[in-house]
């Protein structure tokens, strides 16, 4: 008889090259499954949540794997951490339904970039921060932010995308805050395109600097004049972490929901 386990993971993503499996490449997702597979003794398919880039980080990523080990549901977290080592650990570990799908059946995410005004940022924070090393107008940056809301065209925030692809997406909130030598953007959405809040966060960063305008930075959204300014920059991974997966009280596969890839 099998179970499915679902896992709350945590990791420094400095040396791994993002959360999916690639071939010849250490990844998160590669190295929890080799983890997971050398205790079952089985081969197993880990789902993630959300397929963080080179770089980043998590505190919140979300994952399942089904197990014919009959290991209780709780302890996978504890012992998958003692064999994992430090820059990996999973926090929760417990039984889903045989059906659930950590990515498919999630119905929102919530990101954090941390952004700091000094040129040279503390050694300690400088792997999880992005230094702009100039002011930031937080309020600008906040006012151009509102923009994001609802349901919009993210093209002109994402990676270069074939024409074909379906790049709206759903906005619930986007706040940018000051606290404690750091400004943070924390922005929440049904689902990102590759490369997304990087390229957002970069536009709010040329906002706050007084390169580029909120109305500008508004018609980034708009498909017939996104074209007529110059898309924001690619901030580095470093900066970003996954802070939370969302589900519903009742899980539910969302997959034919537009927007939900």
């Amino acid at each position: 008889m099998s179970t499915r386990i679902g896992l709350v993971i945590q990791y420094d993503g400095t040396d791994f090259c993002g959360w999916a499996e690639q071939p010849n490449q250490r990844t998160v997702q590669g190295t929890l499954k080799t983890c997971i597979e050398s205790l079952c003794g089985h081969a197993i398919e880990l789902r993630g949540a959300s397929r963080t880039d080179a770089g980043a980080h998590a505190l919140g990523q979300r994952a399942d794997f089904e197990t014919s080990l009959p290991m209780p549901a709780k302890k996978w977290a504890l012992v998958l951490s003692d064999r994992l080592g430090p820059e990996i650990v999973v926090t929760e570990s417990f039984e889903l339904p045989p059906e659930f799908h950590s990515r498919f059946f999630a119905r929102g995410r919530t990101y954090r970039y941390r952004l700091t005004e000094s040129r040279h940022p503390n050694p300690l924070v400088a792997r999880y921060v992005h230094a702009v090393g100039a002011s930031l107008n937080v309020e600008a940056m906040q006012n151009a932010a509102e923009h994001l809301k609802g349901r919009h065209d993210f093209r002109a925030f994402s990676e270069q995308l074939p024409e074909a692809t379906n790049t709206e997406r759903r906005i619930s909130s986007c706040r940018v805050r000051r606290g404690k030598g750091e400004v943070t953007v924390t922005i929440r959405g049904n689902a990102f395109l590759r490369g997304m809040v990087r390229r957002i966060v970069g536009g709010l960063v040329e906002v706050g600097t007084h390169r580029r305008t909120e109305e500008e930075f508004a018609s980034l959204l708009d498909p017939e004049r996104r074209d007529s300014v110059t898309w924001p920059v690619v901030l580095p991974a470093h900066g970003l972490t996954l802070m939370q997966v969302h589900y519903g009280k009742r899980y539910r596969d969302l997959r034919l929901e537009k927007g939900n890839r």
